[in-house]
């Protein structure tokens, strides 16, 4: 398989981790002064590793940069919930291939980043015509809880000093996001050498192949980050019950198997790779027989099959298109 699809893959799986954020719903109680809504088109990486997408959002001063948010993205970021807490059309899309948008809005006099996800409620409410209701529903989930013989975790390194000066993109290096959320993915899977991803909540993550599997190495990472990541893997939401606190260093081997599961979660048909492959890789097995079990008990943890309540947002109207700027 080429490179261009694990970076495809890569791309698919961190973006939305990249824009997630923590929930703590709030009424709306500010609008953005101005705001330009554009469409940008589906993921690139190719246009992305040139510099002619960006992605991702980042506050600078009173500005707002919003760079190929999907509207289940933006719904995500307003409404501070995760994915699978989004009940919606299905023309919402996949991850690759659903329209997205860049937005340029002036904030406020005074309001701060932590305030944008009310402003984006509003703008939403206005410019798409969304309107929602929040239930509680009990869902089927995995738990990711300690194994009876305890975690076999290794708590990560301090972060290292960030640069004072940015680093410019070096050749072949695909830089993704903006502010603190920015990841740089670079390297090839071919020759054994591997693929690096800098940056992030999650730290410095390496992906290597060997023997028709995949080795992850992650060097930050909390709980709750590890079970978002597992969820696009499996058939349903992971859901983080470990109480573990602080972030780990985590490792895991994934089979051809657990790489299909999260191309057709995140819709990479044969477009993905350019071949046939892209149509293998949508074909995959059951997830709950996936390997990916075996490599979470490895780190002293379990996927646990359960039902537990989870709130949602549902969505009763919802425009695909915004009205004019």
């Amino acid at each position: 398989m080429s490179d261009i699809f694990f970076r495809k893959l890569c791309v698919a799986a961190l973006f939305s981790a990249t824009v997630s954020l923590a929930q703590t719903p709030a009424a709306p109680a500010l609008v953005f002064e101005v705001a330009s809504i554009k469409p940008s088109g589906p993921l690139d990486p190719v246009a992305i590793q040139s510099g002619k997408m960006r992605i991702g959002m980042k506050v600078d001063g009173a500005i707002c940069d919003i760079g190929a948010f999907s509207l289940k993205d933006l719904i995500r970021t307003a409404y501070e919930v995760k994915d699978f807490q989004i009940s919606g059309p299905d023309w919402l899309g996949s991850a690759m291939n659903a329209q997205r948008f860049n937005i340029q809005a002036t904030m406020p006099e005074g309001a701060t980043e932590k305030q944008v996800p009310q402003m984006l409620q509003a703008l939403l409410a206005e410019r798409f015509k969304l309107v929602i209701h929040r239930e509680t529903k009990d869902h089927a989930v995995y738990a990711l809880i300690v194994g009876k013989g305890g975690p076999k975790l290794k708590e990560s390194e301090p972060d290292p000093a960030a640069p004072e000066v940015p680093e410019e993109p070096k050749k072949g290096e695909t830089v993704m996001g903006q502010g603190s959320s920015q990841v740089r993915i670079s390297g090839s899977m071919e020759g054994g050498k591997g693929i690096t991803i800098k940056g992030g909540p999650q730290g410095q993550m390496h992906m290597t192949m060997a023997d028709g599997k995949m080795h992850m190495e992650a060097a930050k990472m909390t709980m709750s980050a590890f079970a978002d990541m597992l969820t696009p893997f499996v058939d349903r939401p992971v859901v983080d019950m470990t109480e573990l606190k602080g972030n780990y260093q985590v490792a895991l081997d994934l089979s051809m198997d657990d790489l299909k599961n999260v191309a057709r979660a995140a819709g990479m048909g044969m477009a993905a790779s350019g071949g046939d492959g892209g149509k293998a890789l949508t074909d995959a097995s059951d997830p709950s027989g996936s390997s990916i079990f075996v490599s979470v008990q490895q780190l002293g943890l379990k996927l646990d099959a359960r039902k537990a309540p989870l709130l949602l947002i549902v969505i009763d109207h919802l425009e695909k298109a915004p009205t004019e700027n």
